[in-house]
């Protein structure tokens, strides 16, 4: 999975993702890897990807780093700021 990390803090996304999805058609429980799946797709501001992963990855182990993920991910999409809307 070290590779994969590499690829997605290096921006290779398309590549991650790739890579990601082959690994988890062959193993589904690897919560692992849906959490970084989750991380590639947010870094492409695919967010309902990003969450659909996360939640994935939760279900497999909700012990897992994406619960923290899904939690800051879903606290930025509801952020309002009036002061932007009411200058």
């Amino acid at each position: 999975m070290d590779d994969i990390k590499r690829l997605i803090y290096d921006g290779r996304l398309d590549e991650a993702i790739h890579l990601l999805d082959t690994h988890i058609a062959k193993y589904p429980a690897d919560d692992d890897a849906w959490r970084l799946r989750g991380n590639a797709y947010r870094r492409k501001a695919d967010f309902r990807q990003a969450l659909n992963s996360y939640l994935k990855a939760i279900a497999l182990n909700p012990d897992s780093p994406a619960v923290q993920a899904h939690a800051l991910l879903t606290q930025i999409l509801d952020y309002n700021n009036n002061d932007v809307y009411n200058p």
